[in-house]
């Protein structure tokens, strides 16, 4: 995303509330604001036609559309007491799709609850997921970031078999307060052949993905060169991840409890599950 654009949807993300739950919402009077409508009334006939979508979506407006009252100065040390709703993300895609599609900020705001709403989307969805299927996915985007991050410590001057042992080494030191990848297959009490990353739970796996992303984008942001210079890069990324696991109270990633499956053996699980299934099927019909 452009900075002009990441600016431009701040917008939206500098009215966004928080009830004492956490739970996130959007004052209907604050978004009418910076959709630049100006009549109230004239927003509400675009907040009824979203709210008709909602239900038509075979959603409960009410679960998306919560009506409140609030008071406001109306000037002269005056307050008014007001309607306003409490909208979820949801409701407020569902505002902007109903808007005024000449105005460019409802043209903006459709592009910015779409691409929000597809990522608490995505994110529900991975919630479902019982652990195994967790660690299956999170070591699918892990095996995807290191490839990358291998792309960008070659051009950054870590070429050969060694020297990306020794990369790959300071990134877990870091994040691991300075347990060296030998210590870590120790401590996990793997054997010869078995990988790390098949050993961690979900939790381990996206402390471990954080610290891979973040080296990646930062090698080639700063420009790195050399591989001494990406290897002290490595090991601050590592070392920043472990602090911010630390100051929210999280377990340190060499506390965290070792799986008793593998990821490969979970993946061999599934496929002859799946194989099996199929051949029921083909029975079947």
């Amino acid at each position: 995303m452009s900075d002009l654009k990441a600016k431009e949807y701040k917008r939206f993300e500098d009215i966004k509330e928080a009830r004492a739950d956490g739970s996130e919402y959007w004052s209907a009077r604050g978004l009418a604001a910076v959709l630049e409508y100006i009549q109230w009334r004239n927003f509400m006939k675009v907040v009824d036609r979203a709210m008709l979508a909602c239900k038509n979506s075979g959603f409960d407006p009410a679960d998306h559309f919560a009506e409140v009252s609030k008071m406001v100065d109306i000037g002269s040390d005056t307050k008014r007491r007001v309607k306003d709703y409490e909208l979820t993300r949801y409701a407020c895609y569902l505002i902007v799709q109903n808007g005024d599609p000449r105005k460019e900020v409802i043209a903006l705001g459709q592009t910015y609850f779409a691409i929000q709403t597809y990522r608490q989307e995505i994110a529900d969805r991975f919630n479902q997921l019982d652990e195994n299927n967790k660690r299956l996915v999170i070591r699918g985007d892990i095996k995807q970031w290191n490839n990358l991050l291998a792309e960008a410590a070659r051009d950054a001057g870590v070429i050969t078999n060694e020297e990306f042992a020794i990369f790959q080494n300071a990134g877990y030191m870091g994040l691991y307060g300075g347990m060296t990848v030998e210590d870590i297959h120790d401590k996990k009490g793997l054997a010869v052949r078995e990988k790390i990353l098949d050993y961690m739970g979900s939790e381990e796996l996206i402390a471990n993905l954080f610290r891979i992303s973040q080296t990646e984008s930062k090698l080639r942001r700063d420009d790195i060169k050399g591989a001494s210079a990406a290897n002290q890069t490595h090991y601050i990324v590592g070392r920043e991840v472990r602090a911010a696991i630390e100051r929210v109270g999280g377990t340190m990633p060499e506390n965290l409890p070792t799986p008793e499956k593998s990821i490969s053996q979970i993946e061999k699980e599934q496929l002859a599950a799946l194989k099996k299934r199929s051949k029921t099927l083909m029975l079947d019909e």
